[in-house]
């Protein structure tokens, strides 16, 4: 009998850890695939053999709200309120099974680090500061994704980059208001500034009302193959600007706010994206953003958005103002929810430019998914998209 009471009393206590062990630590995996049909015209052809550069894109892309991707996220306590924390996260297009980010495994997100109760301290590759506060505030980072971002992506709120070799610190919730920083090493010996970034954020809200600002630099953008942001990040896009001129420094900087009420959301972004220090001819790039969205949960189920940005943009050659251009954009979106994880959409985005003077019309740039159906052949172009995103 007392044999038997010995056993059990093992058995329980041996289960207890067990619990306690588990209850400690977790590994969750995550992910989510959004695939659909994609219309878009005034497309550049480049093909020598066709007559008119001017074609039509019908095709099947991935990614068109979110990028589809999966995840490992995973958290380990280690007493005292403090955790070790990971997230591995790799894009992919699900229309071919190819990685995203420049075939990168993890391209999106792999970084590890630890958080307390005062904040948060992560290294590896990760999102910069403007992506955390103006993203949740503008269409492109919240509903309206992908191609609601603002001219060639300019400004990265619809995540499209992440940055390398980072180290980044992001504060506890104070009452509504939070902070946070980081830096991306360029890892190449003798050449600590040729390709590294740096940004700084904070945002407050409190019930209904959002409020956010951001700033990020990132020098000698491209200059290296493993610094800080690398790959066909944005440079420009205006006519005669090569986009994947290396070495340049990229600026962004912004505010934005929101305000729920009921089942409407408002909000406003302004965003100023600059680019300059090119080693080809001491060009200089500046856009400003300036969007206006508004979202509205029509049922549980059914939800309609509308978003409108206008952007200005302005080349300066040598310190003299040589191109001027502006931009508006329009988008409408509706999306209806078949379950808690899977949701249908149809969407449209239609952009229009123009320039002043003499100058060239510049071409419509809609930002779209890692180059899905690249540069635009004039300065208006209209995309249509219908699709399915389910989350796991």
């Amino acid at each position: 009998m007392k044999k038997n009471l010995i056993v059990t009393a093992i058995a329980a206590l041996a289960a207890s850890f067990a619990g306690a062990a588990n209850a400690q630590s977790s590994v969750t995996l995550y992910g989510l695939i959004d695939t659909g049909l994609t219309f878009v015209n005034n497309v550049f052809d480049a093909n020598p053999d066709h007559a008119n550069m001017k074609a039509t894109y019908h095709g099947l892309t991935s990614g068109n709200l979110q990028e589809s991707r999966w995840g490992l996220r995973g958290a380990e306590d280690l007493g005292g309120g403090l955790k070790a924390i990971f997230t591995l996260e790799s894009g992919f297009d699900s229309g071919n099974g190819q990685l995203g980010e420049n075939n990168k495994l993890f391209g999106r997100q792999a970084y590890v680090g630890l958080s307390s109760q005062a904040g948060t301290v992560t290294l590896g590759r990760q999102y910069d500061s403007v992506v955390d506060y103006l993203g949740p505030l503008s269409a492109a980072g919240t509903w309206g994704g992908t191609y609601f971002g603002h001219v060639a992506g300019n400004d990265n709120l619809n995540s499209d980059f992440s940055i390398a070799n980072a180290i980044k610190f992001q504060s506890a919730n104070y009452a509504g208001f939070s902070f946070g920083g980081l830096y991306g090493f360029s890892n190449e010996a003798g050449g600590f500034a040729d390709n590294r970034a740096y940004s700084v954020g904070a945002g407050y809200g409190n019930g209904p009302f959002k409020f956010g600002a951001a700033y990020m630099q990132g020098n000698g953008v491209n200059a290296t193959t493993n610094g800080a942001i690398s790959g066909e990040q944005f440079m420009g896009t205006l006519p005669g600007r090569d986009v994947t001129v290396k070495g340049m420094r990229q600026r962004t900087f912004g505010a934005g706010a929101s305000y729920a009420y009921e089942a409407m959301t408002f909000g406003a972004v302004w965003t100023q994206t600059r680019v300059d220090n090119s080693y080809v001819d001491n060009a200089s790039l500046v856009y400003n953003n300036y969007e206006l969205n508004g979202h509205y949960a029509v049922t549980p189920a059914l939800s309609l958005g509308a978003a409108y940005t206008y952007t200005t943009g302005k080349i300066n050659n040598f310190g003299v103002q040589s191109e001027k251009a502006k931009f508006h954009q329009f988008g409408l979106q509706a999306d209806y929810a078949l379950s808690k994880r899977t949701d249908f959409h149809v969407e449209a985005v239609a952009q229009i430019g123009s320039s002043s003077g003499d100058a060239p019309a510049p071409y419509a740039a809609i930002a779209n998914n890692n180059g899905a159906f690249g540069m635009s052949s004039s300065s208006r172009q209209v995309l249509v998209n219908t699709g399915i995103r389910h989350r796991f």
